[in-house]
Parts: structure tokens; C-alpha cells; sequence
């Protein structure tokens, strides 16, 4: 017997049974897990504590330490993704193309469930939450895999998806927590019941994942995102950004890692350093920048293109727009990167030339997320161009399948003097 191979095969039979489940249950499902999440909020939060204790005794790392806290704040955001995908209706069914073939013989394009998700991550136990309400959402089977660093946060929210499925009548075994490295290894070549695979966390993680296994791989390998500031810039708009996109949580993927200036905006750049400085944001900057922070540190090649995660931000001076995007091309990870500009025409060159998953105009990268796009929640930020893009919502964990409805039609009743097709696009309702 293999366990994990049954294991897998188990998921995948709940994945058809969640799939098959009227719209109704699956939202009964997200009502009962915003309900569960308030009525545990305590428990919740004493197993998250253990895990806090237990990353103060080892030393965790303060960025990694901030991912694993849980808070009321953060309950409240989760319990409010919930609804949110409630509120989106059930996606299951909905067709997006119907076109009649011939009289009596329609075709229908609708949306399906991919089937059955791994979901490998670090530190953050929100997104087991985050992660199981969209499969619920969109009828997904998922297997998570947390960091060991949470396990205690993880079981819990575990248990939370498992009894709001009970509570709407449906398979608990539709969501799964592993626990060990050796069985997600062993889940890595289950390719014949797991379709998809989702890592969350460090560059080397995906890459791992990408190398060990024969199931596709959704997700981004790093997130090194730019804000540009123009020489057109608002001054007080560009401390904003500045600031909020390094230190609002400098651990994430979509905080802001590195400051391209323009030369034209070279005056005012020991204004947004003097503010980054005193928000507790280490600067790193080349030459020509530190001609004007004489303080900063000096960059080096190995600044270029280079993910933090912590208060340390990268500052480099360019010649023009032009500079800027070849820049961001050459060193960026294709996340999100955002322009600082009161120039309407610099602003719609970068968003219809930087080729990233999310392009801001005098926004802060840290927009980029699933939540606060509107999809509810994410199931991780894809900078692939196949498939999934950027916040991976319901959309995302969705495929499509064909329906034919017909009256005895046959492929040989067609061409040679026989019936032809009308191939008639029709409404969709």
C-alpha cells in the first residue's frame, strides 16, 4: 500500500463530488467557514501563539516571523474574503460561448474545475484560509503543505475548511493538510490525480517544485518589483508611494525592492530618501544617487535585480523613460511595477510597455493582490503567460469544458451533398 498515492486518489474522488454539488452547497460551504472562522477566532489564535513561541525560541527570522502572525485584523480579512466570494456567484457551469451547430445540435464552452490543487507555502497561515475558500469557491480539491514553522495555526484552519465543508453536505476530504516533506515529495509524482501544482514562497522553492515534478507548476519565482519615479512626478505622491510600497510589509511578494529615478527628479530624490530613512528603510544606491545621499550605502551589481524582503530598498538613477523600462525588463521578475508621473503620456507608455504581470500608474505596488482587486482572495501571484497571471483568483483555478447537445446527429450525416453546419453563435443565456 502506498498511502500517499491513496491519499491522493481519495482527494481526487472529492474533487468530483465537490465539482458535481449545486452552486447552493458550495456557497453554503463560504458562509459556514466566515461563521467557523468567527466563532474559533480564540482557538485560532492560542495555536497561533504556540507557533510565535515556538519562532521566538528558534530565532525565526523577523520578515518570517510577521508572516506567521495571525490577528483579529487578519481573521477580519479572511472572513470578509468569504463573503466577497459569495457575493461573486457560482462559477461552475457558467458558459462562455454557445454557438449551434447545425438545427438541433448546440455547443456549449463552460467553466469547470481544474480538479485537484497542491498547495506548498511558507510561514503565512492566512493562506490556508485564502487558499481554501477560492477551491471551495470554484470546486477544487486542494492538498495544502505549510511551513513546520506553523503547524499548529495550519491544523487549525485545516479543521476549519474541513467542517464548513461538513456543515453544506460535502466531502471533507475535498481538503486535505500534509504536514511532512516526505509525503510532498511523494505528492509530486501523483501526476495521474493531481493536476496542478502551486508553490508560494522563495525562488528556490518554485524552482524546486518546477525540477522535481511532472505536474504543471503555477506561481512566480521571485518578486522583484520597481517604482519609477518620473521627472514629472508629484514629490509628496512620490514619498507616498515610496514609502508605503517598502515598509507596509516589506516581507511580501509585491513590496517595492528597488527606486529607479529619473535624472530630471534628482533634486527632489533627498526628499524620498529623508522619508524612507525615516520610516527605517535601509537605502542602497549607485553612484549618481548617492551624489545627493552622500548617507546611503553604495549598491553593488548584486543590488540589481535582487529581492529583500526586509527594509532595505535598492536606488538607482536612469536617463529617461526608456532607461527605465529596459531596466525593469532586464532585472525585474515580470510581478509588478508602477511609474510616479504627471505625465499622461509617460504614464500609458510604461503601462502599455513594461511587461509585467501588473503595471500601476501612481499606485503602490503593493495593490497587487487578489484581495484587494476584488477576487476575494488569492491563491498565489503567477508571473508565468500561460493559463493564470498575476493574483490568481477564482478565474484562475478555472478551466473550461465542452457541452454538445444533440438530436441524433451523426459526423457522416455532413458534406457531400448531405446536412451542412450553420455554426450560428447564439446568446448566452
Amino acid at each position: 500500500m502506498n498511502p500517499i498515492a491513496d491519499l491522493a486518489a481519495a482527494t481526487r474522488r472529492a474533487s468530483r463530488h465537490l465539482a458535481a454539488a449545486p452552486g447552493s452547497r458550495r456557497d453554503d460551504a463560504l458562509r459556514a467557514l466566515a461563521r467557523i472562522l468567527d466563532d474559533r477566532r480564540d482557538d485560532l489564535l492560542a495555536a497561533n501563539r504556540r507557533d510565535l513561541a515556538a519562532a521566538d525560541r528558534d530565532g525565526l527570522a523577523p520578515a518570517l516571523r510577521g508572516r506567521l502572525a495571525l490577528t483579529h485584523a487578519k481573521l477580519d480579512t479572511l472572513i470578509d474574503g468569504c463573503r466577497a466570494l459569495v457575493a461573486q456567484g457560482d462559477p461552475i457551469g457558467r458558459p462562455l460561448r454557445r454557438t449551434e451547430l447545425d438545427e438541433g445540435l448546440v455547443l456549449t464552452q463552460v467553466h469547470s474545475p481544474i480538479g485537484v490543487i497542491l498547495v506548498i507555502f511558507e510561514s503565512r497561515p492566512d493562506a490556508v484560509i485564502q487558499i481554501g475558500s477560492l477551491a471551495l469557491r470554484t470546486g477544487n480539491a486542494v492538498l495544502l503543505k505549510g511551513g513546520s514553522e506553523a503547524v499548529h495555526s495550519n491544523r487549525a484552519l485545516v479543521a476549519c475548511l474541513r467542517a464548513a465543508l461538513e456543515a453544506a453536505g460535502l466531502p471533507a476530504g475535498a481538503v486535505e493538510g500534509v504536514e511532512s516533506r516526505a509525503d510532498v515529495g511523494a505528492l509530486l509524482d501523483c501526476d495521474r490525480d493531481i493536476d496542478l501544482v502551486i508553490p508560494r514562497g522563495s525562488g528556490a522553492l518554485v524552482r524546486s517544485i518546477q525540477q522535481r515534478s511532472r505536474i504543471p507548476v503555477l506561481g512566480h519565482a521571485d518578486g522583484v518589483c520597481h517604482l519609477y519615479l518620473d521627472a514629472s512626478a508629484d514629490v509628496d505622491m512620490a514619498v507616498h508611494l515610496a514609502v508605503d510600497g517598502k515598509t507596509d510589509y516589506p516581507a511580501a511578494c509585491n513590496a517595492t525592492e528597488a527606486l529607479l529615478v529619473h535624472r530630471g527628479f534628482l533634486a527632489h530624490l533627498p526628499t524620498v530618501a529623508e522619508a524612507l530613512r525615516g520610516a527605517g528603510v535601509c537605502l542602497r544606491a549607485d553612484e549618481r544617487a548617492r551624489a545627493v545621499i552622500p548617507w546611503a550605502d553604495a549598491a553593488t551589481a548584486d543590488d540589481r535585480g535582487r529581492e529583500y524582503g526586509d527594509l532595505t530598498l535598492a536606488v538607482f538613477v536612469v536617463d529617461d523613460i526608456d532607461a527605465a523600462i529596459s531596466f525593469i525588463h532586464t532585472y525585474g521578475s515580470g510581478h509588478t511595477d508602477a511609474i510616479c508621473t504627471e505625465d499622461p503620456d509617460a504614464a500609458d507608455r510604461f503601462l502599455g510597455t513594461v511587461d509585467s504581470a501588473s503595471v500601476f500608474h501612481n499606485a503602490s505596488t503593493r495593490f497587487a493582490d487578489g484581495y484587494r482587486y476584488g477576487l476575494g482572495a488569492e491563491v498565489g501571484i503567477s508571473t508565468g503567460r500561460i493559463h493564470a497571471r498575476g493574483p490568481v483568483g477564482a478565474e484562475g483555478l478555472l478551466t473550461t469544458r465542452w457541452l454538445l447537445r444533440g438530436s441524433g446527429q451523426g459526423v457522416g450525416d455532413y458534406g457531400d451533398g448531405g446536412r451542412r453546419y450553420t455554426h450560428r453563435a447564439l446568446p448566452l443565456e
